[in-house]
């Protein structure tokens, strides 16, 4: 008789859904490398901004995929938004702010990387940030999970994967760099973004 795993918990111990696994978020990030690559005709003049906190490292292991058949690797840079973002007041200081890194923008392609798309508002909060840098040429984004649930009219690029959700589940993604390992985790009863 085959034994049937249990299924996984996201790091609070609630019960989840396995959306991807550590293999499927690798070939996922392969997939959206070679597709900011096709759209950009290359990648000389994109830059690829991350945004804080799990967007930095996805942007900085697309610019290692797009480094290794390229033979390029774009600039990357991060990006903080928490001052920028339209709830503040409403949500608080929940994180303390983290320093902005970006190269020159100034006429090039940015392609901001985030982790999940939801509402729509981070990635507003983002292109407000972007301005302090300069003016590029052409704004893109690019996100591993689309979960629907827009609030605002924006949508993303280049997308890893597109969920059905629930407007009150939550989407979790788990990186090597911030969480010791690689996944992303559907939970249900509780909105994060």
């Amino acid at each position: 008789m085959r034994e049937h795993p249990a299924p996984p918990s996201a790091p609070d111990g609630r019960p989840s859904s396995l959306l991807l696994d550590a293999p499927g978020v690798r070939r996922t990030i392969t997939r959206m490398a070679h597709e900011i690559a096709e759209r950009n005709e290359g990648v000389e003049g994109v830059v690829l901004a991350g945004v804080h906190r799990r967007g930095v490292p996805l942007a900085r292991r697309l610019a290692g995929e797009i480094e290794g058949f390229e033979h390029v690797r774009p600039l990357t840079g991060s990006l903080d938004v928490t001052m920028h973002r339209d709830d503040f007041a409403a949500r608080g200081l929940r994180n303390t702010p983290r320093e902005s890194a970006l190269p020159d923008v100034e006429g090039r392609v940015v392609v901001l990387v985030d982790d999940v798309l939801y509402t729509g508002r981070t990635v507003r909060a983002a292109l407000d940030a972007l301005t302090d840098f300069g003016r590029p040429r052409a704004v893109r984004l690019a996100v591993l999970v689309d979960r629907g649930h827009r609030e605002l009219p924006i949508r993303a690029d280049i997308v890893g994967k597109n969920i059905p959700t629930a407007r009150g589940d939550s989407v979790r993604v788990l990186l090597q760099e911030e969480d010791g390992r690689d996944a992303v985790l559907v939970l249900s009863g509780r909105s994060e973004r």
